[in-house]
C-alpha cells in the first residue's frame, strides 16, 4: 500500500488537483457545480472551476454552464490499463481453461490502495449474473479476492489499522460489518491458503478465492470464482472449485 517518497523537485502539484478532480465524480456526485467539486477536493471554487473548464477543453467533462459531469473519453485512460498492462493479457488463457473446467464465471483482480480490482475475467453461459465486470472496484473485505490479498499484505497491522477506520456499508442481510470478525476471516485465509466468501455483497452468491504468486514467491492477484449458492454446500463447493483454482494459480506463476 506504501509508496516510495517522491522528490518535491519532481512532484507536478497540478497534475495532481486535475486528476482530483476526474476522481471526484462517482455515482453519487455524477453532475457538479465548480461549488460542489471544490468541496469534494479541497480546492477553492476558482481553482475547481479553472480545472473543470480545462478538462471540458480537453474533452474529459462536459458542462453546460453551471454542472459539469464527465465524458466517455475519461475511458481512455481507464482502457489503457488494459491495453498496454501484461498481467490481464497473460491469465487470460488460463482463465478460459479454468472457466471451462468449473463451468463457472472466474477471475483475476488486484488492490488499488484497499479496494479491490477487477482486471479479467472470463464467463460462462449461466443465466444467473453472479459476477463482476472488468475495471470494477469493491471493498475488498466483502470479496473472496479482497480477504486473499489483504492477508498477504506484509503489513497486517496496517490492514487492521485501516478496517478499524473504514466504512463498510451493509450490501445484504449477511454482510459482515464487525471489524474483529473480518480481521479474524482475513487471518484465516493467511492459514488456510483460500477465501470463502458468501453472500456479502449480493443475496444467494457465493466466492472462493487464492492468491496468485509470480517466481519470487510475491504475491501479485487474486483468482477467484463466483457461483451461485443453491443448493451445493460450502464444503461442496470447496471439492469442487478449490483445486482447480489452485491449479491454475500454481499455473500462472510459472508464467509471471
Amino acid at each position: 500500500m506504501s509508496r516510495p517518497p517522491l522528490d518535491k523537485r519532481d512532484w507536478i502539484a497540478g497534475l495532481e488537483k486535475g486528476l482530483s478532480v476526474l476522481e471526484s465524480f462517482d455515482n453519487e456526485h455524477a453532475r457538479m457545480t465548480p461549488s460542489q467539486a471544490a468541496t469534494r477536493t479541497g480546492m477553492t471554487r476558482t481553482a475547481a472551476r479553472r480545472y473543470l473548464l480545462t478538462l471540458e477543453h480537453l474533452g474529459y467533462v462536459q458542462g453546460d454552464g453551471k454542472m459539469f459531469w464527465l465524458t466517455p473519453r475519461v475511458l481512455r485512460v481507464g482502457w489503457s490499463y488494459f491495453d498496454s498492462a501484461r498481467l490481464p493479457k497473460t491469465v487470460q488463457p488460463y482463465l478460459q481453461q479454468l472457466s471451462a473446467t468449473i463451468n463457472e464465471s472466474v477471475y483475476v483482480s488486484v488492490l488499488d490502495e484497499w479496494e479491490l480490482v477487477f482486471i479479467a475475467r472470463n464467463g460462462t453461459s449461466r443465466v444467473m449474473t453472479t459476477g463482476f465486470v472488468l475495471g470494477a472496484r469493491m471493498p475488498a473485505p466483502l470479496t473472496s479476492p479482497g480477504i486473499v490479498l489483504l492477508a498477504h499484505e506484509p503489513d497486517g497491522d496496517a490492514v487492521r489499522d485501516w478496517l478499524e477506520r473504514a466504512d463498510l456499508p451493509p450490501f445484504t442481510p449477511h454482510t459482515l460489518t464487525n471489524k474483529e470478525r473480518l480481521f479474524e476471516k482475513i487471518r484465516r485465509a493467511q492459514a488456510d491458503g483460500f477465501a470463502v466468501i458468501e453472500q456479502q455483497l449480493q443475496i444467494g452468491v457465493r466466492g472462493v478465492a487464492v492468491p496468485v504468486k509470480n517466481r519470487h514467491g510475491e504475491v501479485v492477484a487474486a483468482l477467484s470464482t463466483n457461483m451461485p449458492l443453491g443448493t451445493e454446500t460450502t464444503e461442496a463447493a470447496l471439492n469442487r472449485v478449490l483445486r482447480p483454482l489452485q491449479e491454475t494459480a500454481l499455473a500462472m506463476l510459472n508464467a509471471l
